[in-house]
């Protein structure tokens, strides 16, 4: 038998579901607008009132970006860093964290003030720069990877939720005999998978989004990833249509944006780097809510 709602409870619901659907548009449509901006003439938005369809529809924007000869390798830079940059620095993070949950561990808390201590305060960035130059990492892949292969922030959060686990769990595989690497590799990690998802994710959309550190310590254009190369991509069109005096080049590139700006040059751009990473969220949104001891001991 149903149970009937209450004119109460209905005008509650539909309180709630209102809330729900305005609070979901207000973060929506600045994506939503965005797109709607990156396929509109440049010109023409420069006008204002772009919503949420483009009003004077152009693949313009698209054109001046995927027609840098640098893109594709650009795309393959930062997937490789991304998913190498993202699986060393979690399992690296991981492993320290399970190293700070020993209690035999001797100088455990000097380690965690030091840890701790870095996350306030930094080199600057001439001191990482020279650091970078004396390890000859400068114009490497690596520089990409080894600098970030420890998070401490990531740190404690792992730190955190391992010793939240039950001590019964590590008990048992102790006395049967499990080493400190098979219970980290066997035991923690099969039951981490919610937190390294969630941390996996926000250090790939970090790897995927810089476009600074390639800009101090890579010179050369087969090493940039996507990001630098967009940025690169808008500064030139922003100096093209500031200069008043051209060369050939740079007068042919001014003939075919002039319907472009730097506002719908940069959405596009914008919308460029945003698919890719948009399209993981969905196959790792499940862990977020998973349990994560569900099935682990048994009463």
């Amino acid at each position: 038998m149903l149970k009937r709602i209450s004119t109460g409870d209905k005008i509650v619901l539909v309180l709630i579901y209102t809330f729900l659907t305005l609070l979901a548009f207000s973060a929506l449509y600045p994506f939503w607008n965005a797109v709607a901006v990156s396929f509109n003439q440049g010109v023409d938005t420069a006008k204002g009132g772009i919503t949420f369809w483009p009003r004077e529809f152009t693949l313009e924007n698209y054109k001046i970006i995927l027609d840098d000869d640098r893109l594709a390798n650009g795309f393959f830079i930062s997937i490789s860093r991304t998913i190498v940059g993202t699986i060393t620095s979690i399992f690296m993070t991981a492993l320290l964290a399970f190293g700070m949950t020993r209690n035999y561990l001797i100088g455990r808390n000097f380690y965690m003030v030091f840890f701790v201590f870095t996350m306030y305060f930094a080199g600057g960035l001439i001191p990482s720069y020279l650091l970078i130059r004396s390890l000859g990492l400068m114009n490497s892949f690596w520089v990409f990877i080894i600098p970030s292969l420890i998070s401490v922030w990531n740190m404690i959060i792992f730190r955190t939720f391992f010793k939240g686990l039950p001590v019964g769990l590590e008990e048992s595989a102790s006395i049967d005999g499990c080493s400190n690497w098979g219970m980290f590799f066997r035991i923690i990690l099969p039951l981490s998978g919610p937190v390294i998802a969630t941390l996996a994710l926000f250090t790939a959309v970090g790897h995927w989004n810089d476009w600074f550190l390639p800009s101090i310590y890579i010179t050369t254009d087969n090493l940039l990833p996507i990001q630098t190369i967009l940025r690169q991509t808008l500064n030139a069109n922003i100096v093209t249509n500031s200069n008043s005096v051209l060369d050939s080049a740079s007068a042919m590139l001014m003939e075919r944006s002039k319907q472009i700006t730097s506002k719908s040059l940069t959405m596009a751009m914008m919308i460029v780097v945003t698919v890719p990473i948009i399209l993981v969220y969905p196959f790792v949104q499940k862990y977020f809510v998973k349990g994560v001891l569900v099935g682990s001991l048994k009463e």
